[in-house]
């Protein structure tokens, strides 16, 4: 087995490097991307074997038994040196100085990929479909169970990819890819409401009193346009007097003929039977002086059948 930069030999190409984080190299913009750059001598192996482009490549991480995907930025690095991004390494467990294995690789273009973001500020984005899209223009390939890292507006944002279809690694160079979201590790389920509060089905639930319905209580008119008479309201209690010493007094029982008890005015005092007898006598002749007109209106306005006159058939 080659070791450090030697190959081993075949039709196909792999070989095994020491990883360095892309700070070592003065390479910002490869965190951006899924891209590493190797030695010069890869070129030349590549172009050996004629492995056409876009050139893609299989990491492992024998140790740990991780593997992921890439593709290739540059091949100006030293030999036996190759330089990753380091949310990269973070995936494939490796450290400084760690020794990877990387293997040319033929992957089948993408059609559907599921992405799980690690935070909910993530979707706080105006657009985040539009941020994706861009960031993924510097991904060759995508690798289920990776987690890739988003940089936005001086904040970086890691996600996981759960799914890829139509294998477990893809390559997403010149394809349509549908994407879709898994909601973020951070989310948390709205909390619902506690059985505890609802009624259970043993106990009757209270019901307000419903309005009772109390017909004809709108005020009548008359058709021939004369003023309808209104009903005093019936009181259901009488309210004993108190006279100026403060004691409560009865009401006087009246004559006769009135056959009930009549209420004094409030404010008065009034002493002997005469003066209730005489207000007795004064309420009755009221009362017969309003029955008078209403009799004489309801014998007017009683219909009486045959009046008129009688003729015989007889000569």
């Amino acid at each position: 087995m080659a070791f450090f930069g030697r190959y081993l030999g075949g039709n196909s190409f792999e070989q095994t490097y020491r990883c360095y984080p892309s700070s070592f190299i003065d390479k910002p913009n490869l965190e951006a991307g899924d891209k590493v750059i190797m030695p010069p001598s890869a070129l030349d192996r590549l172009a050996f074997l004629h492995i056409q482009y876009p050139m893609l490549f299989e990491l492992h991480n024998d140790a740990t038994n991780r593997i992921s995907h890439c593709g290739v930025l540059e091949f100006v690095a030293e030999e036996g040196t190759i330089y990753m991004p380091y949310w990269m390494m973070q995936n494939m467990l490796l450290q400084e100085g760690d020794v990877v294995r990387v293997k040319n690789a033929t992957l089948p273009k993408g059609t559907y990929v599921k992405l799980q973001p690690h935070t909910s500020d993530f979707l706080d984005i105006s657009n985040p479909k539009a941020i994706l899209e861009t960031t993924l223009r510097n991904f060759s390939c995508l690798t289920t169970g990776d987690s890739i890292m988003v940089a936005y507006n001086n904040k970086r944002y890691y996600i996981d990819i759960i799914e890829t279809k139509p294998a477990s690694a893809i390559s997403i160079i010149e394809t349509d890819c549908e994407v879709d979201f898994a909601p973020p590790l951070d989310y948390k389920e709205p909390v619902k409401p506690s059985v505890s509060n609802m009624p259970s089905k043993g106990t009757s639930v209270e019901k307000e009193p419903e309005p009772k319905f109390t017909p004809f209580t709108g005020g009548g008119k008359r058709l021939d346009g004369k003023p309808a008479k209104q009903q005093a309201p019936a009181t259901t209690a009488k309210d004993p007097q108190i006279g100026s010493d403060g004691k409560q007094q009865s009401t006087a029982a009246g004559s006769s003929g009135s056959g009930g008890p009549i209420r004094q005015k409030a404010g008065k005092l009034v002493f002997g039977s005469g003066a209730n007898t005489s207000t007795s006598k004064g309420t009755q002749k009221a009362a017969a002086q309003e029955k008078e007109p209403e009799q004489t209106k309801k014998e007017e306005v009683k219909f009486q059948a045959f009046t008129g006159k009688k003729y015989s058939l007889k000569a």
